[in-house]
């Protein structure tokens, strides 16, 4: 026997066949004087006709009553998710919102659980923080899409496209492209690509090592693209013994500083002078950057400045305001002692 499944009317729904913004349903369906009469009359004809029913998310929305933001990251142990979260916090204190953090882990069950309990939860809107949560296919992005259709979604450093999706990026994949490029110029033809995870931001960068080569009619080694996600001391074990069958190793790049550190102990422990016979590249310019010697080159992508715009885009997206989807933040180069620049 055939069941009909009738699919259920979401905000995200009626904001659609109205032409406003999910803000603005929210401030019909509370009456705010703030809606023009025309338009009020419009969305909730729209309601009438499609027997959508609010639920508290929808209400809360426009009026700013729940005040509550839910934030997920993957490990708060992580330098670079521990500074996000906590400017994120600082920023939205600011503007009078509490906030409710999840730290779910890397796997995909355990990401899309943390989304759904985020969902349950009286929150005004939901921030990503990190590229771990967008996955490579559609359908293993659904969760966050099916999210979105409840509250707003702002994804840091992440990039998704749909409805009720907002992204601010840092530059990766160009910044890459650039510091891969300069040590090319300088001769280092046999750079390691240092990664962990296949996270967006990860084939960003990844992206623009390989198109560095590229530009200068260079070939890169596969092998020299190495996905390793561990603590420095493993990364030193793990480099010493690839030193073992690719001596040529004259620089390395890596997607973050605790990488780089590691890879900087590797030339320590090997007796290779640094910058001299190789020079290392880390990324997020954190505190790691300076507690090293030589002092670490790195890449800034500007985490602080990534999360006021998180905030102040919320914030806009909550008065019902027009915002972009996607906002680039420009990324800056970090030279000091383990690069010759």
């Amino acid at each position: 026997r055939e069941v009909n499944k009738k699919k259920q009317i979401t905000i995200y729904d009626i904001s659609e066949e109205a032409g406003v913004s999910i803000a603005t349903v929210s401030r019909v369906l509370n009456d705010s004087p703030k809606v023009s009469r025309k338009t009020k009359e419009r969305v909730l004809d729209i309601i009438q006709a499609s027997g959508y029913e609010p639920n508290a998310f929808a209400r809360g929305l426009g009026t700013g009553s729940m005040k509550t933001i839910g934030i997920l990251c993957a490990d708060v142990a992580d330098i670079y998710l521990a500074n996000a979260v906590s400017y994120l916090e600082r920023e939205l204190r600011k503007e009078g919102f509490q906030t409710v953090l999840n730290c779910t882990g890397y796997s995909y069950e355990a990401k899309k659980d943390g989304v759904k309990r985020m969902e349950n939860q009286r929150v005004d809107a939901i921030i990503l923080v990190g590229s771990q949560y967008i996955e490579a296919t559609e359908r293993r992005n659904q969760y966050i899409l099916d999210a979105a259709k409840q509250v707003p979604v702002m994804l840091v450093n992440g990039y998704l496209k749909g409805n009720n999706i907002y992204c601010i990026l840092s530059e990766d994949k160009e910044m890459f492209f650039e510091v891969t490029g300069q040590l090319l110029d300088r001769g280092r033809k046999n750079i390691v690509f240092l990664m962990r995870e296949e996270s967006y931001s990860g084939r960003k960068k990844k992206e623009g090592y390989q198109a560095a080569y590229a530009e200068r009619g260079l070939v890169y080694d596969p092998e020299m693209i190495i996905q390793f996600n561990e603590k420095i001391d493993k990364v030193k074990d793990l480099l010493i013994e690839f030193y073992q069958e690719h001596p040529q190793i004259d620089a390395v790049v890596a997607t973050d500083d605790e990488l780089a550190v590691g890879a900087l102990k590797f030339a320590l422990q090997s007796g290779i002078e640094i910058p001299e016979k190789m020079e290392v590249v880390g990324c997020n310019n954190s505190v790691l950057s300076i507690s090293c010697y030589p002092e670490l080159s790195s890449v800034d992508n500007m985490c602080e400045a990534l999360c006021v715009t998180v905030v102040a885009s919320l914030m806009r997206v909550l008065e019902g305001s027009e915002v972009p989807v996607r906002t680039m933040i420009a990324s800056e180069f970090v030279a000091r002692g383990t690069t010759n620049n």
